[in-house]
């Protein structure tokens, strides 16, 4: 039996056909727990507009159906299969960014042009790209781990086309799905042992370029530092955030109950997508907020868990895979969460599961059958361990 077998044997790794309870649980919670304060969230814009106030329910119930066939296959498709068709991926996710901007194809809302329709439905297509791309970097990181240890080479080319992907990003244009492709880029690259002085370098760039995007539009510019003072421009620049600072004001300790904001009554701007955070504030107050941010940073906990492991038994496609998925979704939450609460520039980013939105939810869905299916496989290796373990410890009793 191999070193890697029985460090996943003495983990304690359940037999090779379970599935992570662990994972499945928080999924699960955090589903229910968005049902429900998306629902309330909506209930007054839906009403307005259609008439049909659990108008906004019953699309994220269809869009669930989908999300949850979506993770499935994602479970059920081995995770050698993402590994050999990188390059694949990564040309279908910078297509799909070139794709929208392309006229007469993307859809163009509030100004921002980030839609592809398919009938009645629409696909926000940096939801699908940046898993894409993350899939095809973690490739890459175990095709090219020496050179990204040794020299500044091997840190060239996931740097441009990271950048090239971002670059997209910006023109549709959407800074917060940039941010977070970005973030979760250098996460990754020092996970994946780049030398600390190419790290740092890499990092200032990044930061420099970001300092120079917002200061080259004014109005760019203006939101970004808008949150420093909401209130001195609360009608304009700072309406979003003074409302939303408003909502988790009013919910205190234990909030002002269930369906009872004020807020999401016309004042908060998309109280049910990105500003569902703000809502839980209101109606659940300081515990429900604590609740939440449990959850995603168990989440977290759960995909560096099987990364970990996943690393000790020699899978480090799996474990750069699960480590991204990690830093991807936790990133995006603490964005999110940091927007709503005033502690960084308002920009438009989903909270995974719980906001409102197909593209978001059938993404989010599928990380988590990648992430059960690391598990899975995981299962397979120390279950065969065990079993070896198993059969040695048996040939060593004595005879009768």
């Amino acid at each position: 039996m191999n070193a890697p077998a029985i460090a996943l044997y003495n983990a304690g790794l359940p037999r090779r056909t379970s599935l992570d309870p662990v994972l499945v649980g928080l999924a699960a919670t955090l589903l229910l727990l968005g049902l429900v304060m998306m629902t309330s969230a909506s209930i007054t814009i839906a009403e307005s507009e259609t008439g049909n106030a659990f108008y906004y329910l019953q699309k994220q119930a269809m869009f669930l159906l989908l999300a949850l066939t979506g993770g499935f296959m994602a479970m059920l498709i081995p995770t050698q299969v993402w590994q050999r068709t990188g390059p694949l991926l990564l040309l279908s996710g910078l297509a799909l960014l070139v794709l929208v901007l392309l006229p007469g194809v993307g859809n163009t809302v509030n100004g921002a042009t980030r839609w592809i329709s398919f009938g009645p439905a629409s696909l926000q297509v940096s939801e699908p790209a940046r898993l894409l791309i993350l899939m095809y970097l973690c490739g890459y990181l175990v095709r090219r781990r020496e050179a990204l240890q040794t020299n500044f080479t091997g840190l060239a080319g996931p740097v441009f086309l990271v950048g090239l992907a971002c670059a997209l990003l910006l023109a549709q244009p959407d800074f917060g799905a940039a941010t977070v492709l970005m973030g979760t880029t250098l996460g990754l690259l020092f996970l994946g042992g780049v030398r600390l002085r190419d790290f740092l370098m890499l990092f200032v760039a990044v930061i420099g370029a970001l300092a120079v995007l917002a200061i080259s539009t004014p109005y760019r510019l203006k939101r970004l530092t808008g949150f420093l003072d909401p209130w001195a421009d609360p009608f304009d620049s700072g309406f979003q955030l003074t409302q939303s600072l408003i909502a988790v004001g009013r919910g205190e300790w234990l909030g002002v109950g269930l369906g009872n904001s004020v807020q999401k009554m016309f004042y908060l701007p998309e109280a049910h997508t990105d500003f569902v955070f703000a809502v839980v504030a209101e109606e659940l107050g300081f515990a429900g907020v604590l609740l939440i941010v449990c959850l995603f940073l168990l989440v977290v906990w759960r995909a560096f868990w099987l990364a970990r492991y996943s690393a000790e038994a020699g899978r480090y496609y799996q474990a750069y895979l699960a480590a991204g998925l990690g830093i991807w979704l936790g990133l995006q939450a603490f964005i999110h969460m940091g927007v709503n609460l005033g502690l960084l520039p308002t920009k438009g980013l989903t909270l995974p599961i719980l906001s409102y939105g197909g593209s978001s939810l059938l993404v989010t869905f599928v990380a988590f059958g990648l992430l059960l299916r690391i598990r899975l496989e995981l299962g397979q290796v120390g279950g065969q361990g065990g079993a070896r373990k198993r059969q040695v410890a048996r040939s060593r009793r004595p005879r009768r």
